[in-house]
């Protein structure tokens, strides 16, 4: 396995082991998933994600394709999504090259070829709330590039957004969180819970908005603002493990799902690792 692999793969795990109120973790399955289901998507999707000879676009598609083979649902397209842009971007990397300025040459280049993909890799995955729209469905080939594609989206989807700009909210927002979550508590796993409640005390969650739209925006915002200060008021989060049980099963009882909040928290520990990978390689 190589090293992008492996950490891929802990940047997926890390995330089930935050327990993330709403969302499937190793505390709380959820929407007839299970955590297996995951660890095993990571799994299968890790080489293809990662293998140097493919295209950003293809490296989507066979990620994609790997998992709906192993576990017949869809698990982690927003995760591929946002990850193999990140993956991609490490070979640009040479002395001097931050991620970031990296990931930036990968997203303004994308291809017609790479919409192709994506939107084959999007059809098969089959996301919850996923219906027909004017332009660039994902049922018909592509005639813009991935990045504009994305930009089409963009106003409805947060991943999209982030095609855009060159993942601000990674960036400038959550990798901060989840290093200062790292420096006060020394787990990784509570640096995620931290990433995941910030983002929802902020940003509404586009998964749950295409599924219900404003229904339960302001609901979940407060829940999370009340988490977010919880965590950054005490030195032991294990003890508001009772108030995130709370949380998520009254979540879980109205079916709202925070899974694009999950995604980027995947794709905030990934940069982290790929950061630090980075850093000791060149």
């Amino acid at each position: 396995m190589n090293p992008l692999e492996q950490l891929y793969q802990q940047a997926c795990e890390v995330e089930l082991q935050a327990f993330k109120p709403g969302n499937v973790s190793v505390y709380s399955a959820a929407y007839d998933m299970t955590v297996d289901d995951f660890r095993l998507s990571a799994k299968v999707s890790a080489a293809p994600l990662c293998n140097p000879d493919y295209s950003l676009g293809e490296k989507i598609f066979y990620a994609v394709q790997a998992t709906r083979e192993a576990v017949g649902c869809n698990t982690n397209l927003g995760i591929i999504l946002l990850c193999a842009p990140l993956v991609q971007a490490v070979a640009y990397c040479t002395s001097g090259v931050t991620l970031r300025q990296a990931l930036h040459q990968v997203l303004e280049n994308t291809t017609l070829a790479d919409a192709d993909w994506a939107f084959k890799a999007i059809a098969l995955a089959a996301p919850a709330g996923l219906g027909e729209v004017a332009e660039q469905d994902v049922n018909t080939s592509a005639s813009v590039t991935l990045q504009q594609a994305m930009q089409l989206a963009s106003s409805k989807d947060r991943i999209a957004l982030q095609y855009l700009t060159d993942y601000k909210d990674i960036f400038d927002f959550t990798v901060l969180r989840y290093n200062n979550g790292l420096l006060k508590w020394g787990n990784h796993s509570w640096a995620a819970v931290a990433v995941y409640a910030d983002l929802l005390s902020h940003y509404p969650d586009s998964h749950i908005e295409r599924k219900y739209g404003d229904q339960y925006t302001e609901m979940v915002a407060s829940r999370m603002i009340q988490l977010s200060n919880e965590l950054s008021n005490t030195d032991n989060p294990d003890l508001i493990v009772p108030l995130l049980h709370n949380i998520d099963q009254e979540l879980k009882s109205k079916r709202v799902n925070p899974g694009t909040t999950a995604d980027m928290t995947v794709a905030t520990v990934l940069t982290v690792f790929l950061e630090n990978f980075i850093s000791n390689n060149t």
